[in-house]
């Protein structure tokens, strides 16, 4: 039984504000040609001051290299291999030390399993793309309310995220 708390009054007590938030790369953070979606740094950078711990990870292995290629380094907690399935299993499997509180992918699946964004897919590189900027606004939301009414947003299976 899924039992889903809504908190009226902010702060929200069960809600943390230091979240593990993990990121997917390809089609997430990343496009087909290797740019950065805009407005990924100025993103992490708010995370990270907002108390949270950012993380990446992938399908494909790990991708420290493009972590240094787009300067995040020092953003960036821990670059991991995600599992594709059986995901609470796979952390273990991958040595993921910490779980994910929330996490943002274009893959819906592991969204759901864990909670947090189904991210518009990022092709092709798009300067006006905002995305960046409604993924915070999402992450802000939950901490407040612990829920968010935006497209994309997913509690999770067990009620986190």
């Amino acid at each position: 039984m899924l039992v889903t708390l809504t908190c009226f009054s902010p702060p929200c007590p069960w809600r943390r504000s230091d979240l593990n938030i993990f990121f997917d790369v390809d089609y997430t953070l990343q496009s087909m040609d290797g740019s950065l979606r805009p407005g990924a740094r100025a993103v992490f950078e708010q995370l990270v001051s907002d108390g949270h711990t950012i993380f990446i990870w992938s399908g494909v292995g790990l991708r420290t290299a493009d972590v240094e290629r787009h300067d995040l380094e020092d953003l960036v907690s821990g670059v991991y291999q995600k599992p594709l399935e059986d995901f609470e299993a796979g952390l273990e499997t991958f040595g993921v030390p910490v779980r994910p509180d929330f996490v943002i992918d274009d893959y819906p699946e592991i969204v759901t399993e864990f909670g947090g964004v189904v991210a518009r897919p990022y092709y092709f590189r798009q300067f006006k793309d905002t995305e960046m900027d409604r993924i915070y606004q999402i992450v802000r939301e939950y901490v407040e309310y612990g829920y968010s009414d935006e497209v994309g947003f997913r509690p999770g299976v067990n009620g986190a995220g």
